[in-house]
């Protein structure tokens, strides 16, 4: 069946002062048809997720194709933001008091201000509130519902799977009439055997006690606060989004909350604990080196695997359990790395940044005060990467000028057991590229995993200037080499005259590379 695209946009968030970013799932026929616009359904991931794990885990791009597929669901631009946006400050957040409210914080703020302005203006987007909806799961629900029905001006439909949120939202509980009429759809799901089940049944009943309605979905077979649950509640309410005959029934056929048993667990500081645990930091970069860690108190023996080192390194345990070592070379590298267990390689636990390859996924260490991190770009133009699911290709486009312009080509071919991906989440080809473009050291660029000799062979004839440069990840040992090695092409690129289309009297064919709207 036909598979949507999916892209990484970076965004800088005046909110949060830094770059920002999130995927952006588009329908598979989004391309077709380059004046049709669509519904936007904003989907946040749980507390130590990253804005990756809905798809990565929860696979909501193969549940929607599926479903548009099938003819269940609406065609819709789906938008995973990053849950964590504090974590980009220039002033790490305290962690000692978790938070519990939302509308202040800055993921709310640069979801309002930021975010969806961007979205709205880079891709064909409904921009009102009958064709924008928002969800999430546990505290992304939480996230989802506090921000959905403190903007009904901006949402109609709102989602939450295993999470519940604030019962203080002014103008909202308080005049259910009104609230009714704004809302097509509001979906709660949760497990029976989920811990945070009581809170969320708690907050069904509140909403039923003031006459707001809902639809509520109860599971007992999934596991509770698991992805099971999560890829179920999609599939369940992903059909009603943009769908307001559908939606409008299952309000009306919405049930009551269940009775109260007296043995649901309460939101206890345990539970507050669990959704929002004190990190471990690992990698933890200082002044003099990173330093990595991990929880282990049973390990007799922790060593320190990193693709530069020739031997690993042993890590020593504290009192507490945590083995610790630090490197004070590579400090502003990015390259691979992950812990063996008592003989047993690991994963970081503590970084959702995993190598994109296939089998064993190490983890990536790369410091945020690199030139070449998006966090710390400042407020500039980015390009935008796209990943193909359905042919496996990445294709990456820098951002371009206004005057038509040929643009650099250049292919990089994957390493042995690398994904498409491995070239921009370690090799960082988009973030080099952005800040080489941004800086006036290379000219604008096209980069891809894609094999463009049927580009050479046609002969272009609109672009006689037409070649394409190649890197080989396998000619080269480490990610740090090729990285350089790419930095170094680009550099090389950005000396050369820059060609320019001939006259069309048309621009450029096709209508040129600089559209708002991506590839």
């Amino acid at each position: 069946m036909p598979h949507g695209r999916l892209e990484y946009i970076h965004y800088y968030s005046k909110s949060l002062g830094s770059t920002n970013q999130a995927v952006v799932y588009t329908p598979p026929r989004y391309m077709e048809n380059p004046q049709k616009r669509y519904p936007v359904f904003y989907l946040i991931s749980g507390t130590t997720d990253t804005e990756e794990v809905y798809y990565k885990v929860g696979r909501v791009n193969y549940i929607l194709d599926n479903l548009i597929a099938e003819g269940q669901a609406r065609e819709m631009i789906i938008v995973l933001p990053y849950g964590n946006p504090a974590k980009l400050l220039p002033t790490p957040p305290d962690y000692t008091t978790p938070p519990t409210q939302f509308g202040g914080d800055v993921f709310s703020l640069d979801l309002v201000n930021d975010l969806i302005p961007y979205v709205d203006k880079n891709f064909r987007t409904r921009a009102d509130r009958d064709h924008r909806a928002i969800g999430g799961f546990s505290r992304g629900g939480n996230q989802a519902l506090f921000n959905g029905l403190s903007h009904l001006d901006k949402f109609s439909y709102l989602c939450s799977y295993s999470s519940f949120t604030s019962t203080d939202i002014p103008g909202v509980y308080d005049n259910s009439g009104d609230t009714n009429k704004k809302l097509h759809l509001l979906w709660l799901g949760v497990g029976t055997d989920d811990f945070l089940y009581g809170s969320a049944r708690d907050y069904m009943a509140f909403l039923d006690q003031k006459g707001i309605r809902s639809v509520k979905e109860l599971t007992n077979d999934k596991f509770g606060h698991t992805w099971m649950n999560a890829r179920y509640f999609l599939g369940k309410s992903l059909p009603l989004l943009f769908n307001k005959k559908a939606a409008e029934a299952a309000m009306k056929d919405g049930q009551p909350a269940p009775a109260a048993t007296g043995k649901e667990k309460p939101f206890t500081p345990g539970v507050l604990a669990r959704m929002f645990p004190k990190p471990i930091v690992s990698p933890d970069y200082g002044e003099q080196g990173i330093t990595f860690r991990l929880k282990a108190p049973e390990a007799r023996r922790v060593e320190l695997h990193c693709e530069m080192l020739p031997l690993n390194i042993a890590m020593v345990r504290d009192t507490a359990g945590v083995w610790e070592a630090t490197l004070h070379d590579y400090l502003f590298e990015t390259f691979e790395y992950h812990f063996i267990v008592d003989g047993t390689p690991m994963a970081d636990p503590q970084n959702m940044l995993l190598s994109p390859r296939r089998g064993f996924k190490p983890s990536i260490a790369d410091n945020p005060r690199s030139p070449f991190h998006f966090a710390t770009m400042g407020d500039m133009q980015h390009g935008r990467t796209g990943y193909d699911v359905e042919r496996g290709e990445a294709w990456y486009m820098s951002p371009m000028p206004k005057t038509p312009t040929i643009p650099a080509f250049i292919q990089l071919v994957p390493g042995e057991g690398d994904t498409m991906e491995s070239w921009f989440k370690v090799g960082g080809a988009d973030a080099i590229a952005d800040r080489l473009v941004a800086d006036g050291k290379t000219r604008p660029c096209i980069i891809t995993t894609s094999d463009l000799k049927f580009m050479q062979q046609s002969g272009m004839p609109q672009m006689p200037n037409f070649k394409v440069r190649t890197l080989r990840a396998d000619d080269y040992m480490t990610w740090p080499q090729r990285r350089r090695a790419l930095f170094r092409l680009l550099i090389e690129i950005g000396k050369e005259p820059a060609p320019s289309f001939p006259a069309f009297g048309g621009g450029a064919p096709g209508g040129g590379f600089g559209s708002d709207n991506g590839f």
